[in-house]
């Protein structure tokens, strides 16, 4: 990790007072490199272990900078087998990166959505939950959140379709071949179905939960994911975030959830010059 901040630091001197082309070059590589490094990480929970790496290297540089030299040397020993702990840390997003490369893969398209389009996935999947209640059907969707979840999407089956009721109770149908995992749900999309979770290992957890409910608290622990939970044995919905289960939604509390989940995804310029609008409006 020393090698790495004084070759940045060589590289900044010589970019601040003797930059020559081959100079630019060599800057404007890494800064090539590193900007797919975090596009690879952005949607995996890798991205949450490179934030903690850059604050600490941002640690190794403050100390260094006001010559706190315990904090320094205490830090930098942390991070002495540097890239040994990257390759252990980043090993499922290194070898993402290597079966994109020899698969020759483009770049992901991304979609924006519009408010009209969240309001109306919050209905499909009120619907749909309501009707899975209702025939005691089994369910378990999981809504990525800010920690990506790309390598939980790749155990699964690649669905990439709109979120209707329809498509949800088909998945989820008994006896087909998707029902069994979660679903992804990345804003308004249905990324993958019959993904693999890792259960909760809290040992307090309410025995009479099956393993539906302790998968959908495992992801809320390790992620900011929020999983939906429909009960086959009871019909009963429940919602599991932040490692904590609320059970016994109905439909009004199901949508006031949904739709603050969604709200996140909708702030936009567009949202505040509203406001604002209504806002002068009220005042007038």
């Amino acid at each position: 990790m020393n090698d790495i901040i004084q070759t940045l630091q060589d590289a900044w001197w010589t970019l601040t007072h003797r930059a020559g082309f081959l100079d630019i070059l060599d800057i404007l590589l890494l800064a090539i490199i590193i900007y797919e490094v975090i596009k690879l990480v952005r949607h995996t929970r890798g991205s949450g272990v490179l934030k903690g790496l850059l604050f600490v290297t941002v640690i190794i540089l403050v100390s260094r900078f006001l010559g706190l030299i315990s904090l320094n040397w205490l830090v930098s020993s942390l991070l002495s087998n540097g890239p040994l702990v990257l390759i252990v840390l980043f090993q499922p997003e290194i070898r993402h990166a290597l079966e994109q490369l020899g698969r020759g893969t483009g770049l992901e398209k991304r979609r924006k959505e519009s408010a009209e389009q969240l309001d109306k996935s919050v209905q499909e999947l009120v619907n749909c939950a309501l009707a899975l209640s209702k025939r005691r059907v089994g369910a378990l969707i999981v809504f990525e959140q800010k920690t990506g979840l790309q390598d939980i999407i790749d155990t699964g089956t690649t669905v990439d379709g709109e979120i209707t009721a329809a498509l949800l109770e088909n998945i989820f149908e008994p006896n087909t071949p998707l029902h069994d995992g979660a679903v992804i749900v990345r804003g308004s999309r249905v990324v993958a179905a019959a993904c693999i979770l890792n259960l909760t290992e809290n040992r307090n957890v309410d025995r009479e939960l099956g393993t539906r409910h302790r998968a959908a608290l495992g992801v809320s622990e390790t992620t900011d994911a929020v999983a939906l939970v429909v009960s086959e044995e009871t019909g009963i919905i429940s919602v599991a975030r932040d490692g904590v289960l609320e059970r016994k939604l109905d439909r009004d509390s199901l949508t006031k959830l949904l739709e603050g989940l969604y709200a996140q995804k909708t702030f936009s310029l567009r949202s505040i010059l509203q406001f604002r609008k209504k806002t002068r409006e009220g005042n007038a």
